[in-house]
């Protein structure tokens, strides 16, 4: 005779009833903040938005202060940051591309006030909180709209981007970086340029370099492997066979989906996003391959350039880009040398040749 007590609920059954709590306290807290009058934007659901999650030396200057904490220690450390409080800190590399993710919030918000869908940036840092009032003056200082903080002190705060419901993590630690896409989410090391340019107000710019970037790095093994012939003849015989996803081809697809929202209102000529695919490839012997690719997979990229082993910092010079991510530490530095800001994507063969 079977027993009379409940069963347990099916893996299934929780993960509905986890997801129903979820979104009970998020209404609850909606309907608590929606009774207090505030001009700010309140961030959208996690569920909702492209979660951008910055690293605090990628969105502020903060050379000084490291050197402080490596020479001097964590307790110098939090003792300066103290002190310098109310002494605003300095843009970093990350920061102007953060501006140019707001703006395309703004614009948004103008067209569809009650959709959720647009960034959400994020402050992820191994600071500690002690650190968070000087961070949070310099936010405010700035305008920024930056509401979530995850403040670790002094532990990684890789283990929190999957809560984050993370898209991009940006940082300035290229082992944390690491660590971040080996847990397969998309990431870069940010770098400042060495020259000050001026970047669009209007317009978000976004440049990817193709392969181990956008793509899987298929293609860029047999060329470190095998040389350039062989990667020729490979690519025109699977030029139909669409190459597999890289680890910065759900933000590109993220960027698409936010421009077909401008595009639906008629805005495509006004539109605040533009991409750009930079790589090294020959549009005549390999290009065909990576437009069919993208083509495949729904992806529209605005403009295609293909360089056949040329130097992509003048280029990056032209576009002026608020990012750059490259997987090839050669082109970063080009990049860099030229003023572009450039974002390491530490994956694929080539980290076996730099390291090597």
């Amino acid at each position: 005779m079977s027993g009379s007590g409940s069963e347990e609920p099916q893996p299934s059954q929780a993960a509905e009833d986890r997801q129903q709590e979820a979104e009970q306290d998020w209404a609850a807290a909606k309907a608590f903040y929606d009774n207090m009058v505030t001009q700010r934007v309140r961030p959208p659901k996690p569920q909702n938005a492209i979660t951008v999650a910055v690293s605090s030396r990628a969105l502020f200057n903060l050379v000084e202060e490291q050197r402080i904490y490596e020479e001097h220690g964590l307790e110098k450390y939090v003792e300066y940051q103290q002190n310098n409080e109310n002494v605003i800190l300095k843009p970093g590399p990350a920061f102007y591309f953060v501006k140019a993710l707001e703006h395309v919030n703004a614009r948004l918000l103008e067209l569809y006030p009650n959709d959720e869908e647009r960034f959400d940036i994020v402050l992820m840092t191994n600071n500690h909180a002690q650190v968070g009032v000087r961070l949070i003056n310099s936010i405010n200082h700035y305008g920024l709209t930056i509401e979530r903080f995850c403040m670790t002190g002094g532990e990684s705060p890789i283990g929190y981007l999957t809560a984050y419901l993370t898209n991009l993590y940006l940082s300035a630690d290229s082992d944390k970086v690491q660590e971040a896409i080996e847990a397969g989410i998309a990431s870069a090391t940010m770098f400042t340029a060495n020259k000050d340019v001026a970047y669009s107000d209007t317009q978000l710019r976004v440049a990817f370099d193709g392969d181990a970037v956008i793509f899987s790095d298929e293609s860029e093994q047999i060329v470190k492997e095998h040389g350039l012939d062989r990667f020729f003849e490979h690519e025109q015989l699977n030029e139909n066979k669409p190459l597999a996803q890289g680890p910065l081809k759900g933000f590109l697809e993220d960027l698409g989906k936010l421009q077909k929202k401008f595009y639906a209102k008629n805005e495509r000529l006004n539109c605040p996003i533009r991409t750009y695919l930079v790589t090294a490839r020959s549009a005549a012997s390999s290009g065909a391959r990576v437009l069919k690719t993208l083509r495949s997979w729904g992806l529209e990229i605005d403009e295609a350039l293909f360089l056949a082993g040329a130097p992509k910092g003048p280029i990056l010079v032209k576009i002026r880009p608020h990012i750059f991510f490259d997987d090839q530490m050669f082109h970063i530095e080009g990049a860099q040398k030229l003023g572009t800001i450039a974002a390491h994507v530490p994956y694929g063969i080539a980290q076996k040749y730099r390291k090597s």
